[in-house]
């Protein structure tokens, strides 16, 4: 009786027996060979190969090095040659509307059924590491794929542990606010729900999205923060809700542009972020440095910093800024662990204007933003 994997086993073998057979015919001793089989053809349409050497490119599905596409039949089989020496990696999609494009969703998630080389299946950027094939001169090497939809009929959904965590600039305050949270998060075809943060695709005009934003913001502090504080008040937590452009840019840099307002009316005024990102792979690891500027209204910035006539006292002067200008550089770093768990981290330094800094409030002169959690991708 066959065992379990024995059956597939055995078509490797005679899969590789077959590449290894082509390669010596065509006289591929020069480059190596990479042959790709598609285990569950569909049965109609046809299937795009992309291939890459590249591990960030791969992880954003741009620059492939090189393209084959594939009739849907009974066999879907078919080979890079005169490959370098090296690791590759192997994306296939079933191209249903025959536009020869990966169709993605409103937040960039591909729309149509993909796999991946090593029958390798991720719960977010495809992992290199995880998929890569080692090629050899003269040789050729199996790449097998499994097509699967990555959108169940109600999207994706997440569910584990977060922390949100924000250093205080504020004089004598030297305790970091940390709020506990749940780390739920949502993919669909149009709505984006990852932590504090939540969107929802309106336009996408080739690859440049248009969403609706909603973002969690935490109250600056509580009187009882410090001395310095008292009679000052709490400032409360709010909602902002706006809107946010989406853009890639060249060498893998993508920008981000927006603006929130407070739907709540508890803080008054918002502010705007001009954002760029680069992701890179390190093994397991998501890497994205970034940088950012952030407007803050006058009337929030007065909020957060301000003194009024009222709340002035000895050594505490009224103070009224205007908008302020901050910058954040940051960093956000992702890793798949055991399947379909994901550690998530993010962080940031909001480096504060002058405008801010010179609140008698203040006696630092950037703040610490963190964001932490373990979540499992159903």
């Amino acid at each position: 009786m066959e065992q379990p994997g024995q059956g597939r086993g055995r078509r490797g073998a005679a899969l590789r027996a077959a590449f290894a057979a082509w390669a010596l015919g065509a006289g591929a001793a020069s480059g190596g060979a990479l042959g790709v089989r598609v285990e569950n053809p569909p049965a109609t349409g046809a299937v795009v190969v992309l291939l890459f050497d590249d591990a960030d490119a791969f992880a954003d599905l741009r620059n492939p090095v090189g393209r084959l596409t594939l009739e849907a039949g009974a066999e879907m089989e078919s080979v890079f040659d005169g490959l370098a020496p090296g690791r590759y990696a192997v994306l296939a999609f079933h191209d249903r509307n025959a536009n020869g494009v990966l169709d993605q969703n409103f937040m960039g998630i591909p729309r149509e059924p993909l796999g991946f080389s090593r029958r390798y299946w991720g719960r977010g950027a495809p992992v290199f590491s995880e998929a890569a094939v080692e090629v050899r001169a003269g040789d050729a090497s199996p790449a097998e794929v499994e097509l699967r939809e990555i959108f169940a009929r109600k999207g994706l959904i997440g569910v584990g542990a977060g922390v949100v965590a924000q250093t205080s600039p504020y004089r004598g305050a030297d305790s970091v606010r940390v709020l506990p949270i749940p780390a739920v998060t949502y993919i669909g075809e149009r709505v984006q729900i990852l932590g504090l943060v939540a969107q929802a695709g309106l336009v996408n005009w080739s690859n440049v999205r248009l969403a609706a934003t909603a973002r969690y913001r935490m109250g600056a502090y509580d009187e009882e923060d410090s001395d310095w504080l008292e009679g000052m008040g709490d400032r409360k937590d709010s909602l902002f809700g706006g809107l946010a452009l989406q853009a890639p840019l060249a060498w893998g840099v993508r920008m981000s542009a927006g603006y929130e307002h407070d739907v709540l009316d508890r803080v008054g005024g918002g502010f705007g972020r001009l954002g760029l990102r680069r992701g890179f792979q390190l093994g397991r690891f998501s890497v994205a440095p970034g940088i950012a500027v952030n407007w803050l209204s006058g009337e929030l910035a007065r909020h957060e910093y301000g003194v009024r006539p009222g709340e002035a006292r000895e050594g505490r002067a009224a103070y009224r800024p205007g908008d302020a200008v901050n910058v954040e550089p940051g960093l956000a770093l992702s890793m798949e662990w055991r399947g379909a768990w994901r550690l998530i981290l993010n962080v940031g330094v909001e480096f504060l204007a002058a405008e801010l800094r010179d609140s008698p409030l203040v006696d630092e002169s950037a703040v610490g933003h963190v964001f932490g959690a373990v979540n499992y991708t159903f």
